[in-house]
């Protein structure tokens, strides 16, 4: 690990004067950044720590939404009665996430800025990662790629977004509010994230110095919902394919839905051509296949991970079908 620097703040102002110096980094739980900084793979010279912050409060807005603070633990956000009752959802795939004691320690605005998984990335003794080296390569192409992206990759990397609770955020219409240098700002969390394309280096769109103070939502409307994980083994394991699903019923008909993907793609990955399918139709298992195949189209799958085009279909299906009481 490289030698940094340290501070410690307790307010949004100072947090914002310090994480704007050049080399530093917010430092929340560090349950991946830490992780990052002992592989050598991340190297800031200055840690601002925003543990102390005055953003954990969960509460309702006047239209009926609800805004997280960006310091509110992932338990705490999993067991909110709000959370709960009016967006089960967010609380299932909190829940699907790691173990009880790393959710009792990473904050929702940290999950949001975990870095990209593969191997490669995560292992300096591979110099070819673009992530990490731009322009030395995507070592994960030729190597080994079980775990990569089948959605909206590029020739430049192929890692996947690691996060169930944004997966969920996007099948909410989440929107990220954040602070910086140049004041205020709302980001939805579809665009949030990005695409690796010639830069994979940057996963998000937050400019240097940029502080997430909380996570809003809106009202919801979707009264019936469901998070699936797909995974190696039961507990404390990323996704293979992850699948967050939501349904506004009238009867049996579909007015609206949302539907997200994880584990396919550099960020959460919306499934719009799946939910235009289905809005205005009655649930049936053939047009429920026919979503799914829609959610995939263009999809490229490499030599270890084709069995995710094929999987992340069957998920799609079996998620709707749980969320709709078809299953």
């Amino acid at each position: 690990m490289n030698s940094f620097s340290y501070v410690r703040v307790s307010d949004v102002e100072s947090a914002l004067r310090e994480g704007g110096a050049a080399g530093s980094r917010f430092l929340g739980a560090g349950t991946n950044l830490l992780d990052l900084m002992k592989g050598g793979i991340e190297r800031p010279q200055r840690l601002v720590d925003v543990t102390r912050l005055p953003l954990t409060a969960i509460e309702q807005l006047p239209d009926g939404g609800l805004r997280i603070g960006a310091m509110a633990t992932n338990s705490d956000a999993a067991n909110h009665p709000l959370v709960r009752t009016r967006y089960p959802l967010l609380s299932q795939a909190l829940l699907a996430g790691a173990s009880p004691q790393l959710r009792n320690m990473a904050t929702v605005g940290g999950n949001l800025l975990q870095r990209t998984r593969c191997y490669y990335f995560y292992d300096s003794a591979f110099a070819q990662c673009n992530k990490r080296n731009p322009g030395s390569g995507c070592a994960a192409l030729e190597g080994y790629n079980r775990i990569h992206a089948i959605l909206g990759a590029s020739d430049q990397c192929i890692a996947v977004h690691p996060s169930d609770m944004a997966v969920a955020l996007a099948a909410l219409d989440a929107v990220v509010r954040v602070r910086g240098p140049k004041g205020e700002r709302a980001i939805p969390l579809g665009e949030f994230h990005r695409l690796p394309g010639d830069t994979p280096q940057r996963d998000t769109n937050l400019e240097h110095g940029e502080l997430i103070t909380a996570v809003e939502l809106p009202a919801s409307r979707f009264t019936k919902s469901t998070y699936l994980k797909i995974r190696d083994r039961a507990s404390y394991a990323f996704a293979l394919v992850s699948v967050a699903a939501a349904l506004d019923m009238q009867g049996s008909t579909v007015r609206a839905a949302r539907i997200a993907l994880g584990g396919v793609a550099h960020k959460p990955w919306r499934a719009m051509q799946a939910e235009a399918l289905l809005a205005g139709s009655a649930l049936d298992t053939g047009l429920l296949r026919k979503a799914a195949a829609a959610a995939v189209e263009g999809a490229k799958p490499y030599r270890d991970n084709a069995f995710k085009v094929e999987l992340a279909q069957r998920a799609i299906v079996r998620a709707v079908q749980t969320a709709g009481g078809m299953a």
